[in-house]
């Protein structure tokens, strides 16, 4: 089977068991944020995370792959697709609590950066928030059905790879980097 079959030529694309559509179409937008966040946490993921924090970020990939699919079916639960629920999200708050409890408390704004893990998770982080903002977009275009979990899963996810990125800096011996505002 070749990987090209040439009918997104035109500039449509397939959903999955629903109709064609553009390719700047709000669902496509949508899946392929989360697509795109799922290769930023790979590649955080090559650069030798924590093997604690890889575990949590190898599950988080499945999770996504399993929220693109929701997200590429007009009727997920008519095609019986697998839906992230309450559970998914629970597990987020779990692990933010986990992490969370042994970081020093944040008491200043902090810029993304730090080591090499920590940076990727920083970007993970707004690939994330513009993951969700798509979402948000497609749950208020006339006619699609999104239901609420996929936003709260990816807002949750955003704080988790934040406060990860504040463990991977620890990890790595690397402080936080406070932001400075200016004075004039």
């Amino acid at each position: 089977m070749k990987i090209y079959t040439k009918t997104g030529d035109s500039g449509e694309t397939g959903l999955f068991a629903g109709p064609r559509v553009r390719k700047h179409h709000p669902r496509i937008e949508a899946y392929g944020n989360v697509d795109e966040l799922n290769s930023v946490l790979g590649v955080v993921r090559a650069e030798r995370a924590p093997a604690e924090i890889d575990a949590v970020l190898g599950q988080i990939q499945h999770d996504l792959f399993t929220l693109g699919a929701e997200l590429a079916s007009p009727d997920p639960e008519k095609q019986s697709v697998s839906l992230l629920g309450a559970r998914h999200i629970e597990l987020l708050e779990q692990a933010i609590d986990h992490y969370e409890a042994g970081l020093p408390p944040l008491r200043e704004f902090i810029l993304p950066g730090g080591t090499r893990v920590a940076a990727g998770l920083h970007l993970a982080r707004t690939v994330c928030r513009r993951a969700e903002r798509g979402v948000v977009a497609l749950a208020d275009a006339e006619g699609a059905l999104v239901r609420p979990t996929p936003i709260q899963y990816l807002n949750r996810l955003s704080d988790l790879l934040f406060v990860l990125a504040r463990a991977a800096n620890a990890a790595g011996g690397c402080s936080d980097i406070a932001w400075r505002k200016e004075t004039s």
